[in-house]
């Protein structure tokens, strides 16, 4: 069945990077795009960032320039790599996998990201 584990949340301090990644099983991942989210306390669940098949790229304007999505087909991973976090990057993040022809997307189960001093 299909599966995704996220790893790499951590307690990182204002202006520092974290490097997300999550790993795909149970479907062939070239096929399928890729999405990151978020989730803080009290908020709705939004779109960080969108990576297609054919490696397209999609970012929320609050993201741009600091954070890159990218995917290693090989080892079946998508990884979100951020820079520069801010406080209002505190969130759960999810990963996301979708293909036009399947009748809903798959969700992780999400890693804690805290930007904190």
């Amino acid at each position: 069945q299909v599966q995704l584990v996220e790893s790499g949340g951590d307690l990182v301090q204002p202006g520092g990077s974290l490097r997300l990644s999550c790993a795909a099983s149970g479907f062939i991942f070239s096929f399928n795009g890729m999405g990151w989210y978020r989730q803080a306390p009290g908020k709705q669940r939004e779109l960080v960032a969108t990576i297609t098949s054919s490696g397209s790229t999609n970012y929320a304007d609050s993201v741009k320039g600091r954070f890159t999505i990218s995917r290693d087909n090989a080892k079946k991973t998508v990884y979100l790599q951020m820079n520069s976090l801010k406080p209002e990057d505190t969130a759960v993040y999810y990963c996301k996998t979708y293909r036009s022809t399947w009748p809903s997307a798959y969700w992780g189960q999400g890693t804690q990201v805290t930007v904190s001093s």
